[in-house]
């Protein structure tokens, strides 16, 4: 026997000895033990997957791996083109991220339209009502408490004009409500941030709405060039002679003040020539064509295009006095080479 080991020591290795004896009985009388899964080493990590409880070898879980953002910018305006109304709405409102993005759940929503005269919209002086009825469908199912639909007309009276343009219809059918404009509902507002259009009488539930919707027909004016986005605006107020100097800015002062959060320009047909009222199909052209964007200026940018020809020369230029001077006070952008833009082909 080797030479005496100290007491504390040598009692230490009996106890191992006796707990691995135990074991060793233990394990006899269970068969044959299933190897621990577990680390064998004091503090190791384990590494992989969890423990496998059955004995099998257990495949380890790569770490996970960063998704790789997929999803591309929206658009900043999309162009639709096609042959239904309805659907160029789906699919331009589709592109910008949903009418959701705009319209949430218990708003109160104001859709203004072009409806200055009554006309049939095969005339193409007013909005093209199955735009508006789309559109109307739209905030609903996004939520909408309440969607209506309203204009000043200056040409007709507006009963007439709601009716006979074919959009009290369709707003009816899907599920809005027309509303009247009479003049003891404007109100008297400043527009803080205009530079010659510093106060005006507005309607008092435009004002008083959640979100508004801005959906002009692209025509003729003669006056102001050309009536698109910034130019339907003049609908919201009461004394419009005011705006005949300087139209272009106080256009944009107007803009300023009411910020539609969508524009919709319908060009499904659009009027060439005798604008704002018409009356002759001659002077309408079929486009079926939809622009849409949440920047006014660059809806209203775009649809200039539409009408560039050399005859059109001192109208396009009036129309761009309005959008130059909404780009200069920080409402859009006009540089369509700087926009994304999204061009959708609709149906067959």
């Amino acid at each position: 026997m080797p030479t005496s080991m100290p007491r504390r020591t040598f009692l230490r290795l009996l106890a191992l000895g006796v707990g691995s004896a135990a074991c060793s009985r233990i394990g006899s009388t269970l068969g044959t033990a299933t190897p621990s899964p577990f680390p064998t080493t004091v503090g190791a990590v384990p590494t992989g997957a969890p423990p496998n409880l059955t004995g099998t070898v257990a495949t380890p879980i790569p770490s996970p791996v960063p998704p790789t953002p997929t999803s591309a910018p929206l658009p900043d305006l999309v162009v639709a083109r096609g042959p239904s109304p309805e659907a160029l709405v789906q699919q331009a409102i589709s592109a910008l991220g949903g009418m959701s993005r705009f319209v949430r759940p218990g708003a109160n929503v104001v859709i203004k339209p072009n409806i200055c005269v009554a006309h049939p919209y095969e005339y193409a002086a007013t909005t093209n009502p199955w735009v508006v009825g789309e559109l109307v469908r739209q905030c609903l199912a996004a939520g909408a408490a309440r969607v209506r639909v309203m204009d000043y007309p200056f040409a007709s009276d507006a009963p007439s004009a709601y009716a006979t343009s074919g959009i009290q219809d369709q707003v009816n059918a899907a599920g809005g409500e027309m509303e009247f404009m009479p003049a003891y509902r404007f109100v008297q507002v400043d527009l803080p941030d205009a530079r010659e259009l510093h106060t005006c009488q507005i309607f008092d539930d435009i004002l008083k709405a959640d979100v508004l919707i801005n959906v002009p027909i692209a025509k003729d004016h003669a006056l102001a060039g050309l009536t698109l986005g910034m130019k339907n605006l003049m609908g919201t107020i009461l004394n419009r002679p005011v705006m005949h100097f300087d139209l272009g800015q106080k256009l944009a002062d107007l803009a300023s003040r009411l910020r539609p959060s969508l524009t919709v320009i319908d060009a499904v047909r659009i009027l060439l020539n005798h604008g704002p009222t018409g009356g002759d199909l001659a002077d309408v052209r079929e486009l079926d064509t939809l622009i849409m964007s949440p920047d006014i200026v660059a809806a209203d940018s775009y649809a200039t295009t539409l009408f560039a020809r050399s005859a059109d020369k001192l109208a396009y230029a009036r129309a761009y006095e309005g959008i130059n001077a909404g780009e200069a006070m920080g409402l859009g952008r006009s540089d369509l080479g700087s926009l994304r833009i999204k061009e959708i082909s609709v149906g067959a």
